[in-house]
């Protein structure tokens, strides 16, 4: 008897059950590097983001998945303890970008070096190529589904 293979719409909640797993233990990881230096997941979640680019903290947040009000508490703690200022956004008045500061791309390279060692030991756990292979993939999902689900315009 032959087995029909599941259907590419069959597996796609599979892969979504996958992912939330993996957040989740990387959510546990990211907990346990941050705490070495001093942080937490979300404090380094939200200067990652940061850092890349000027972004305002609705963005921030449609960026992480996350709540604005969660990371308009993130930011005003961040600014607080100098690792992070609002600065004048020319595109909207009332909602200024959050940059890092000198401390807070401290800290943050802190957090990536923390982490280096299990992003090594983890890497080493599959072949490079299936590595790339991976990463283009989910970067394709995550095209396809902002191609049915927009993300709504940035502030």
């Amino acid at each position: 008897m032959v087995v029909a293979a599941p259907s590419p719409q069959a597996i796609v909640p599979i892969i979504v059950a996958d992912i939330y797993e993996m957040a989740g233990r990387m959510r546990e990881y990211g907990e346990a590097v941050a705490r070495t230096v001093g942080q937490t997941q979300a404090r380094w979640q939200v200067m990652s983001a940061a850092a890349a680019e000027p972004h305002t903290v609705p963005q921030i947040a449609r960026i992480l998945g996350v709540t604005r009000q969660n990371v308009q508490r993130i930011a005003d703690m961040l600014v607080a303890d100098g690792s992070a200022a609002y600065q004048a956004n020319p595109d909207h008045r009332t909602s200024p970008h959050l940059v890092l500061t000198g401390r807070g791309r401290g800290a943050l390279d802190r957090l990536s070096k923390a982490a280096r060692g299990y992003h090594a030991r983890l890497a080493r756990k599959l072949p490079p190529a299936e590595i790339v292979a991976l990463q283009r993939g989910l970067r394709r999902l995550l095209a396809a589904l902002n191609e049915i689900d927009p993300v709504p315009s940035q502030t």
